[in-house]
């Protein structure tokens, strides 16, 4: 709990604004295909008062943005027969003229932290770096990332514990 307060209830929202990081969080639960997730973070994207656009926009870039991964490539070694060739999610054109440039570089690095995890390369973070982004809010973005990753998969386990027999 004390993990969501710091990252959705920040003392400063100078690196990364309250509403950006709610925008990330429906991103990832979009990515992660969990719409109870994307329902509560929706609610919170409105409650907090985003742009109308952002809800269409968060949308389709999901929808565009969906996968199975995760991809990648490790270096050359025994975990290399893992290796696999995936895309590289590039927010278009609407949506970016919709949600900025910096939640669109935020929206492509969460792709790329959720989807190719073993690719993490200084030119992803650059593009973070160029779009506006502080060194302390690519840690927040990815930070986000990392808890939501942890936190739908704890939901998904207690439903599976809730519907067994006792």
């Amino acid at each position: 709990q004390a993990s969501y307060e710091s990252l959705f209830k920040p003392k400063s929202e100078v690196d990364a604004s309250r509403v950006e990081r709610i925008a990330i969080a429906c991103f990832v639960a979009g990515l992660h295909g969990r719409p109870e997730m994307e329902a509560f973070y929706g609610t919170a994207l409105a409650e907090a008062g985003a742009p109308a656009a952002w809800k269409g926009a968060i949308a389709a870039a999901v929808s565009a943005a969906k996968g199975q991964g995760p991809y990648g490539h490790y270096p050359k070694g025994p975990l290399s027969v893992e290796d696999q060739a995936g895309p590289v999610f590039k927010i278009g054109t609407a949506e970016k003229n919709a949600l900025g440039a910096r939640l669109s570089a935020a929206f492509e690095h969460t792709h790329m932290l959720v989807f190719h995890p073993r690719d993490a390369a200084p030119t992803y973070l650059q593009a973070l770096v160029d779009a506006g982004w502080s060194t302390t809010g690519i840690v927040v973005i990815s930070q986000l990332v990392a808890f939501l990753s942890y936190q739908i998969r704890v939901v998904a386990g207690l439903r599976v514990l809730k519907a067994r027999p006792a």
